[in-house]
């Protein structure tokens, strides 16, 4: 009788179908597995840009610590300032794992191809900036990040669930600041309504175009790497702010703000578009600045960079 071999195969699978399920399955995806190259470009951009906002967002804030009011703030500020640092390298190091260099991200950042959080191309002209920051800026910040605990890249989630919890408290920080302030001098509460003037509008635009202008928006959602649209995100910061405007005892800048009992929730007045593509292309009050001075200290930090590899590098040949 004759003994015959078979041979089974089995059907290849589609990388990009298995990518996709194990995103619809609510399952990460981790460095080495495959990806496509726009979800991986599409992260660098994002991941990228996010950490250098948090590293040019250490700026306006840092500008204020020798001048803050008391040694407990100014105490307060450092520790909120070192901890924008330590997200901008868990990020970085999240980016470092999809491919690009720290370096690459450096130079990009600097020759003005990657961007950063326009809010920080605002300047800080008062103490009640401080607070202000803290309560519009972080919680807008809070409100968009969030989600982002869920994105499908693994080194970016894992690393935004300290960032959030770090963050919360910035927030909370900021509005103590203000609360305070609103409880002194009528000085003091001209100071706060007067900075919460400059950064409602600004704060709004964090979120980001409207979504029939966005043009990351749906693919990002279908990667899952956001949750939330701009317009929802925006509208969720929005309804939560007001209430807290009422606790602080401020006035939100716009006379079209108002409770829509049908919609469940608060109109609001039109952004000016054209002035947040003014910032996002360079010409906020303090774009060249903020560059300025972030090329600066990477070229004069150089030298400790060099040293560090080398001690690294040492201690590995022994």
């Amino acid at each position: 009788m004759d003994t015959m071999t078979t041979t089974e195969t089995r059907p290849e699978v589609d990388p990009g179908d298995l990518f996709q399920a194990i995103i619809d399955a609510e399952q990460k995806i981790e460095p080495r597995d495959w990806m496509p190259d726009d979800y991986r470009k599409t992260l660098i951009r994002q991941i990228a840009q996010h950490a250098h906002s948090e590293i040019i967002g250490m700026q306006p804030e840092g500008n204020w610590i020798s001048r803050a009011p008391t040694l407990h703030r100014k105490a307060i500020l450092m520790a909120k300032v070192q901890d924008e640092a330590g997200h901008g390298l868990y990020l970085y190091s999240a980016a470092e794992t999809l491919g690009i260099t720290r370096d690459e991200m450096m130079e990009l950042l600097h020759a003005g191809k990657h961007k950063y959080s326009s809010i920080f191309n605002y300047p800080t002209l008062s103490w009640a900036d401080m607070g202000t920051i803290g309560w519009l800026v972080d919680g807008a910040a809070i409100t968009n990040q969030v989600m982002l605990q869920r994105a499908s890249y693994g080194p970016y989630s894992r690393a935004m669930v300290r960032i959030c919890k770090e963050e919360s408290f910035h927030q909370r920080q900021g509005f103590d600041i203000l609360l305070t302030m609103m409880g002194g001098s009528e000085t003091q509460r001209e100071m706060v309504q007067d900075s919460v003037d400059r950064w409602w509008w600004p704060s709004l635009m964090m979120f980001g175009p409207n979504d029939s202008e966005s043009t990351h928006t749906e693919q990002s959602m279908s990667w899952k790497i956001k949750r939330v649209s701009n317009d929802d995100l925006r509208q969720q910061f929005i309804d939560m702010t007001v209430e807290q405007s009422k606790v602080l005892g401020v006035t939100l800048p716009d006379p079209d703000l108002q409770w829509n009992e049908k919609r469940g929730h608060y109109d609001f007045g039109e952004i000016d578009w054209d002035e947040f593509w003014a910032v996002v292309e360079g010409n906020g009050p303090m774009n060249r600045e903020r560059i300025e001075n972030k090329s600066r200290a990477w070229d004069e930090g150089a030298w400790v960079r060099k040293a560090v590899l080398a001690h690294a590098a040492k201690e590995s040949s022994q």
